[in-house]
């Protein structure tokens, strides 16, 4: 099973409320278990039903919407500023409304009664639509990572949402909107570019149709005569440019060509020129017709496609901390956490806790994948060249870090930014202060003196664009604050 857009949306809307609220202000302990526990039998009566496997998915759909509708119960104001927007779904009728109309006046500059050859208008919508195609040709060509960055960039400018909050809302939930829609934002960029792109291909062929439809719609009521003028071209030049011009529609659909001497004859004077227009009017039709509407139809049909899928089948990782948590026992399959120890370490008490406290965040099936301690000073490239870094199975790889150290640059920072460039499902580090509290902790001022060192570490990761979380290996039990500040800086992780 698979989630479509609005479960997605609405799954990812109760883990924004849930990571802002580590207090648990909005959603108490137990609403959250009794709408794991609803949600679960809910989902297992659907399945039955459908005569279908319980799955993760179909478990998070039901979870999202017992807490939703229990926050809109207590928070009335809740639910008008959670619903989408349909800005988009408006400009999907608007825009090609309006770029038929534009198309229909273009071509009404100048004389109502000839047929210009060289018509601004039209060669610009020929030209326009050429170079949109080339630039699509090279965008195929270029490396993957560069490909949509600017339809993705406008999607997301598109798909984020400024909101005024109420003055009463909880302070969870004023921090959990404009995260989710940031987030969201980001999630729905693919489903929002796709989208985009149906419009204005759409658009650019209702603009082209407006042309051409304008040209026949004059050609019933006035009597064209067809010509050409120019400055600097001559008759040779013109004819090579509509040669060039019309030569796929003359080839593909058998029409009759002109020749330099034709084209002669046509330059308009101070007399009526003998020529008609309406065979210059169809190769104008079937050149529009054949190079623009026909080509952004297609594409138009392939974007909205792309829309469909993505809307019916919204990609979301279920492997993140937070969904892996939520859902185990529920056929998921069991997150494993990758730790990179750096020059610490882990003794048979610490390794417990290590392994305690990763049940902690991802379930009792979460695995502890533990590799040699990296000696300090020892470069990281070559230090993490054994491993597989980009190994999908991996929920996590997770640097490992003692208080007692001082986080330096060239070392520890060196192994965050090589961890983050290469590990696909983000990157955390858990500082353990189990050490230093044993050398610090009962001393005069000890507290404040791991409070600075706490500070130290957060700020350093937060410069290396890694989550943080402070550890207690010996007693991790006691780690469950920063745990689960740590859970929700992770599943933002980039």
């Amino acid at each position: 099973m698979t989630m479509n857009e609005q479960v997605a949306r609405e799954v990812l809307l109760v883990r924004a409320i849930e990571n802002s609220d580590p207090r648990h202000e909005v959603l108490s302990a137990d609403d959250r278990k009794y709408a794991s526990r609803s949600a679960q039998e809910l989902a297992q009566w659907q399945a039955a039903e459908q005569q279908t496997a319980l799955t993760p998915e179909l478990f998070l759909e039901k979870r999202a919407q017992q807490i939703l509708k229990k926050i809109a119960e207590r928070t009335p104001g809740f639910a008008a500023l959670s619903k989408p927007r349909n800005l988009l779904k408006l400009g999907g009728w608007i825009l090609p409304a309006a770029a038929l109309l534009l198309g229909a006046c273009a071509d009404r500059i100048g004389d109502p009664h000839r047929v210009d050859l060289l018509s601004a208008p039209l060669l610009l919508i020929l030209a326009w639509n050429l170079l949109v195609y080339l630039a699509l040709l090279i965008g195929l060509a270029l490396p993957g990572s560069g490909k949509h960055r600017l339809g993705s960039s406008l999607a997301r400018q598109l798909g984020g949402r400024k909101i005024t909050l109420p003055r009463r809302l909880p302070y969870a939930l004023s921090a959990a909107l404009p995260l989710f829609f940031s987030e969201w934002s980001a999630a729905s960029a693919p489903l929002l570019t796709a989208r985009l792109k149906r419009i204005m291909h759409g658009s650019a062929a209702l603009f082209a149709v407006g042309a051409v439809l304008s040209l026949y719609a004059r050609g019933f009521l006035s009597e064209y005569r067809a010509g050409w003028e120019s400055t600097f071209l001559d008759a040779g030049q013109v004819h090579a440019l509509l040669a060039a011009l019309f030569w796929p529609v003359i080839s593909l659909f058998r029409m009759h060509g002109f020749s330099a001497a034709d084209i002669a004859t046509l330059r308009f004077t101070e007399s009526a020129s003998p020529a008609g227009g309406a065979a210059w009017v169809y190769l104008y039709g079937a050149t529009l017709l054949l190079l623009v509407v026909l080509p952004r139809l297609a594409l138009a049909a392939y974007a909205g496609w792309q829309a469909g899928r993505l809307s019916a089948n919204f990609p979301i990782d279920l492997r993140q901390a937070y969904f892996l948590k939520l859902t185990a026992g529920i056929g998921a399959a069991a997150a494993i956490v990758r730790v990179f120890p750096y020059s610490f370490t882990i003794d048979e008490a610490r390794d417990k806790g290590l392994n305690a406290a990763v049940k902690m965040l991802l379930g009792e099936q979460a695995r502890v994948m533990l590799r040699p301690s990296i000696g300090y000073g020892e470069e990281a490239p070559e230090a993490l060249s054994s491993a597989k870094l980009d190994d999908p199975e991996i929920t996590l790889s997770l640097a490992l870090f003692n208080l007692s150290a001082t986080p330096e640059k060239e070392n520890h920072g060196a192994l965050l930014d090589c961890l983050r460039a290469a590990a696909p499902r983000g990157v955390a580090a858990w500082i353990d202060e189990s050490g230093y509290i044993e050398r610090v902790g009962g001393q005069p001022g000890g507290a404040a003196r791991i409070g600075e060192r706490v500070a130290v570490w957060r700020q350093f990761c937060e410069q290396h664009q890694v989550a943080a979380s402070i550890v207690n290996l010996l007693d991790p039990a006691n780690s469950a604050p920063p745990l689960e500040h740590g859970q929700t800086a992770l599943d933002r992780a980039p």
